[in-house]
């Protein structure tokens, strides 16, 4: 490769890091063309699979100042995330589990390095969509709370005043 070539693939690897809000690195060795294209298929438009060189990742890593360079050894190649980071993992352990070849080594989420185990975990959350929902439910049902609490305090205080009548009612009518 021109050194020509390594500069402008190592400022294209850079813009992607910049523009991704999570990056995941995978080893694939031993996958065919057509599984690979499964995987880039399962990913979706939220992310882009893109077989990579090491030593140009290092260096766009380092000027965007992500630490990856233990993940960067051996067949390496990064899913550059721009959508929902947990779909995209959901997508890549998914396609881990029906093929043993595909090894997550590692990412990066908004500017901290992952472990392959917390990539792990980031998969097994929900998407952001349901975690939305359920806050909403969530914030919904205090609402009714607050507003039963609120229907209730002169319900209560009208109930008491015409027992305190009732009462005052009583003591007049049986002097």
């Amino acid at each position: 490769m021109a050194k020509a070539e390594k500069v402008t693939a190592v400022a294209e690897i850079t813009e992607k890091f910049r523009n991704s809000n999570a990056a995941v690195v995978t080893a694939y060795t031993g996958l065919s063309v057509a599984q690979i294209k499964q995987l880039r298929r399962s990913l979706g438009d939220n992310a882009q699979y893109r077989v990579v060189k090491n030593t140009l990742t290092k260096i766009a890593a380092n000027e965007v100042g992500i630490q990856l360079d233990e993940h960067l050894k051996g067949s390496t190649a990064v899913a550059f995330v721009t959508g929902d980071p947990v779909e995209a993992a959901k997508g890549l352990r998914d396609f881990a589990k029906e093929n043993p070849n595909l090894v997550i080594k590692g990412g990066v989420l908004e500017g901290k390095t992952l472990s392959a185990d917390e990539i792990k975990k980031l998969a097994d959350l929900e998407s952001r969509e349901v975690l939305l929902s359920k806050l909403a439910g969530a914030m919904k049902g205090k609402q009714s709370q607050a507003a039963s609490l609120f229907q209730a305090l002169p319900t209560k205080f009208v109930r008491t005043a015409d027992a305190l009548r009732a009462k005052l009612a009583e003591q007049g009518g049986a002097e």
